[in-house]
């Protein structure tokens, strides 16, 4: 069986892809967070100026790792080539089992979180409405790659024209005022400690980028993948750094830092300021938009990590057909639909996901830390299409940069961090059935 499907995403689609699906509902709730914890606006802007060059070091990184390995499944296939077959499975049990869907419903549900404020007849039915957008996109992704990407694509221009007016609009409203910004010290009476404050900032900051290596998922769909993904990565990861200072400038324009007594509280005053009493519906409807167009990229891609674990006798050799007549993945896309479905249903999916953050960017560390081990391993053959720039103190700083979070995310929950780290070893388990 072949396994690549030919190549039907150009470089723009796939940096759009990389955009949208990081940006989701955080771009709203960590600028508010840091603008409250930091107290300090030439702070709040640094700490996102440093994790956006962090996190830029990372799709470097991943983008030569792509560029070797041009296949789907992403960190899953780096993990494999780097540290073999086992460690790659541990990976894809994980995500399979309980981030990806556990994200998806977690995507959803905050989405629908908002819908009453747009349509107040929807309040008490908010779990009816998150299954309903994890079935709609489902479906739409299920009628296939080109047709999943053009409804894509509009739900992203309109995710980025919102922002663009949120921006613009809070730049010309009479309630902002430049006076804001020029505070040469910390205001931080009431404000937490700075030292916590920067730590939980920086967690805050590389959440907000996270997921933008899951476009590597889908290599083996975008046109000319050794050049075509690195450049979506860069650029994506790029393009998000420069939206989320505007959204935080914007924000930080329309309420001063020293009135940003919780994150709630910031976004319904800014809202305020920015429309008057619509200002909060409107924000909310934002919010949906972006938080749906997240929503569809992650069904969109987490599947083909499923189809790589299928062709490498790891999982079930149905998740690994396409359908013919689309090309989709449709068992692996349904799988994810349905386990999206039954944490909602359950109703726990944000503490089961919980248990999983530190080890699932453990993973990650190691999917980065692997560009040196198949640099040494390679040593000697023609040189990627694409090279780390600045190799190797780029792969370095976004492995420090996520050991810092990994260590920091295990102090503050030790229990979920070494549970799931637990968890996670019972997938040997499932790896060795699999192979027999």
């Amino acid at each position: 069986m072949n396994r690549t499907a030919p190549p039907r995403l150009g470089v723009w689609a796939a940096a759009a892809l990389v955009v949208s699906h990081t940006i989701a509902v955080g771009i709203f709730l960590t600028p508010a967070e840091l603008i409250g914890a930091l107290a300090w606006p030439a702070l709040t802007l640094g700490l996102w100026i440093a994790g956006g060059l962090g996190v830029l070091a990372g799709a470097v990184t991943f983008g030569e790792l792509a560029s070797r390995y041009p296949q789907a499944g992403g960190v899953y296939v780096y993990l494999r080539e780097a540290w073999g077959p086992r460690v790659a499975f541990l990976y894809g049990w994980q995500a399979l089992f309980v981030m990806d869907p556990g994200v998806t419903a977690a995507l959803a549900a905050g989405g629908a979180g908002y819908v009453p404020v747009i349509w107040p007849a929807a309040a008490g039915h908010e779990a009816v409405v998150a299954v309903g957008i994890i079935a709609v996109l489902v479906a739409l992704n299920a009628l296939g790659l080109r047709f999943g990407a053009r409804v894509f694509g509009v739900l992203t221009v309109v995710k980025l024209g919102t922002l663009a007016a949120i921006v613009v609009g809070a730049m010309i409203a009479d309630a902002g005022s430049w006076e804001h910004f020029v505070p040469l010290v910390p205001d931080r009476a009431g404000a937490p400690p700075l030292g916590p404050a920067l730590a939980g900032g920086l967690v805050s900051v590389f959440f907000s980028f996270g997921g933008f290596w899951e476009t590597s998922r889908i290599a083996a769909e975008i046109d000319d993948p050794r050049r075509g993904v690195p450049r979506a990565l860069v650029g994506g990861v790029a393009a998000v750094t420069v939206i989320y200072l505007m959204t935080t400038v914007a924000f930080i324009y329309l309420v001063p830092a020293r009135e940003a007594t919780s994150a709630a509280d910031f976004a319904r005053r800014a809202g305020e300021a920015l429309a008057g009493p619509a200002g909060p519906a409107l924000l909310a409807a934002a919010v949906l938009v972006s938080v749906v167009a997240s929503t569809m990229a992650m069904i969109m891609v987490a599947p083909r990590l499923y189809e790589a674990m299928s062709h490498d006798g790891a999982f079930f050799p149905v998740f690994g057909r396409r359908d013919t007549a689309r090309g989709t993945p449709l068992a692996s896309t349904l799988l994810l639909g349905g386990l999206a479905t039954l944490f909602l249903l359950v109703g726990r999916f944000d503490q089961i996901v919980s248990f999983f953050v530190a080890t699932a960017l453990v993973f990650l560390g190691l999917a980065a830390a692997g560009l040196f081990v198949i640099r040494r391993r390679e040593a000697g053959a023609p040189p990627a299409v694409f090279t780390t720039p600045a190799y190797p103190l780029a792969p370095m700083a976004f492995i420090a940069l996520v050991t810092v979070v990994v260590l920091l995310v295990a102090m503050n929950r030790p229990l979920e961090a070494l549970s799931g780290l637990v968890i996670v070893a019972t997938g040997l388990f499932a790896y060795g059935w699999f192979r027999r």
